[in-house]
């Protein structure tokens, strides 16, 4: 949206809650590998109508250092869901740290795992009241400190005058104290971001009460445009996981037949890298994205190794 064009563009900072994103928008998804930066400066931001107290219609500019911050904690392997699951996180933060210097802060929480009485819903009479429901021990897995940091540093950032405009991404009703007091005591903006691709989660109402504009939802569309390089430089390079492709399994698959093609992991990801006269000049890296496109990179393998089994004969 275009602002007046006398006025500066509002002073910007994103405040994501990290858990709520991911459980909300990438859980499931082939989206994890995400550049956080692009998504909101491309894509957010600018389809975001902003209105300031005077009724003017203002522009956005991320800050330099920080645009975001990203509101996370490290994942226990005792809890996790996947055997590659905590180092597949640390990649990732690796990689945002390492692409975006100083433009996106990371700012840890924890994990808690405790043990804890339940009571448990009865299947014969599930309204009876939970004081005469039978009572067992069961782990309780919390994530703190990422809720109250998000919180807080929203709320410093606002009454020491850093930012003109806060973007809050997270459904959780928790941060709705904090945009009161930014709302009582700052004239800062706030926008809120509702971490959702398909509607499934409705935008809490009483944080979009407390938001000057309000984004329902971000689109795959958005999110397929937004995903980091698959390896990152440096004095020791940060690769995708491949557990985070569409279809890892169908990509090993082409793996374990292109590796002693080309003669190393590497080298197979350059050539899936380079488009491919014989596969309609795509990459094969982008076709493994789809069933049917990985099935398509199978099959020209599969077809070269009996051409060369043929000319060997």
């Amino acid at each position: 949206m275009q602002g007046s064009p006398e006025l500066e563009p509002l002073r910007t900072r994103i405040y994501i809650d990290g858990y709520n994103f991911y459980y909300g928008c990438l859980r499931r998804t082939p989206y994890k590998w995400l550049d956080l930066l692009p998504l909101f400066e491309k894509h957010i931001l600018p389809s975001a109508l902003v209105t300031d107290g005077d009724g003017n219609i203002r522009q956005s500019a991320l800050l330099p250092s920080p645009a975001i911050k990203f509101f996370t904690a490290k994942i226990i392997e005792s809890v996790a869901r996947a055997i590659d699951s905590v180092s597949s996180q640390a990649r990732y933060h690796t990689a945002l740290r390492k692409l975006h210097d100083g433009r996106i802060e990371l700012i840890e929480g924890y994990y808690a795992v405790n043990k804890m009485k339940v009571k448990i819903v009865d299947a014969d009479d599930p309204d009876r009241p939970p004081r005469e429901c039978q009572e067992i021990q069961a782990w309780k897995v919390e994530e703190k400190q990422s809720d109250v940091s998000l919180a807080l540093q929203a709320y410093h950032d606002a009454i020491t005058g850093q930012i003109d405009h806060a973007v809050i991404v997270t459904n959780d009703t928790d941060i709705a104290p904090a945009l009161e007091m930014i709302r009582a005591h700052t004239k800062v903006l706030i926008g809120l971001v509702v971490p959702t691709t398909d509607h499934t989660r409705t935008a809490n109402s009483d944080l979009v009460e407390l938001a000057h504009w309000t984004r329902s939802h971000i689109t795959n569309e958005e999110l397929a445009a937004s995903q980091l390089p698959r390896v990152i430089p440096g004095r020791k390079a940060t690769v995708k996981p491949e557990s985070w492709y569409a279809h890892p399994e169908l990509l090993q698959q082409i793996l374990e037949l292109a590796i002693p093609i080309r003669g190393s992991r590497s080298k197979a990801f350059q050539w899936m890298n380079q488009p491919n006269e014989y596969l309609g000049g795509e990459c094969p890296i982008d076709l493994v994205e789809t069933e049917g496109g990985a099935h398509r990179v199978l099959a020209y393998i599969h077809g070269w190794i009996a051409s060369q089994s043929n000319e060997g004969g």
